[in-house]
């Protein structure tokens, strides 16, 4: 079983008080679905908690009355964009200093480093969009997860490929975590919209979508680093444990400040 397999069982595992089909699906990869892009239910001027949209104001084609977030909705999303943002700005950060030292002993790997960087670039350049749409304000630990990314993916990657993919193997692990909770959260409303009668906005599940979808590619990106031998570096578990505990504290700084 590769390492996806087992991150999703081991979620599975965490989950089983939750059985029905709507909390299982977080567990499998989604089509990104286009949808026109309504009103935004993110927005700062999203209407207020309680207040509920007409079914002549929901989209076309749709009978149902469209599902508005509460203050506290909004807040969460505020909060998982931001940390996503810092999150994708790191990890390419992470990828361009380890290349260079990586490709130079395993010229093969070029690809597999180009692919990774390029994905990770395209996730940043998401959360950049989503940011600025929704009028965000980003994380004030920019500079310093800057400097905090490039040493981490400057000296795993002097220590050999094997650590340097240990590190992405750890850094994985925790986003993987992080945007799975972030899609559960996302179910949950739209569980609760469903119980009302009501329907998530078309942003909102092309939100949801775009959140499957960077989860399933950054876990591909952890069977790379298993694959390519990151449980071969020495010391592998002080190494791994320090990252994921850094990528921990990481998130819950930029959650808030």
């Amino acid at each position: 079983m590769n390492s996806l397999s087992s991150f999703r069982g081991c979620v599975l595992s965490r989950s089983a008080r939750s059985t029905s089909p709507l909390m299982l699906d977080f567990l499998a990869p989604s089509i990104l679905r286009h949808s026109r892009t309504r009103h935004s239910s993110t927005a700062a001027s999203s209407p207020p908690h309680g207040a509920r949209q007409s079914s002549q104001d929901s989209g076309a084609g749709s009978s149902k009355p469209t599902y508005i977030l509460s203050k506290k909705q909004r807040e969460y999303l505020d909060s998982a964009l931001r940390v996503n943002q810092a999150g994708e700005l790191a990890a390419t950060l992470i990828y361009t200093a380890q290349t260079p030292q990586v490709v130079r002993s395993h010229p093969h790997l070029r690809p597999l480093m180009k692919h990774m960087y390029d994905q990770e670039a395209g996730h940043f350049s998401t959360f950049n969009k989503l940011i600025a749409k929704h009028r965000i304000r980003p994380t004030a630990m920019y500079p310093i997860w800057e400097v905090a990314a490039t040493f981490l993916g400057w000296s795993t990657g002097v220590m050999g490929r094997e650590a340097a993919m240990a590190c992405t193997e750890a850094v994985e692990t925790e986003i993987g975590t992080h945007y799975n909770d972030q899609v559960r959260e996302i179910l949950s409303w739209e569980a609760d919209a469903k119980s009302r009668g009501e329907e998530l906005d078309d942003e909102l599940k092309e939100m949801l979508a775009t959140f499957r979808r960077i989860r399933d590619e950054e876990l591909e990106h952890l069977d790379h680093a298993v694959e390519n031998d990151a449980k071969e570096a020495q010391p592998y578990d002080p190494l791994v444990n320090v990252i994921r505990l850094g990528c921990r504290a990481a998130i819950k700084i930029s959650e808030r400040v």
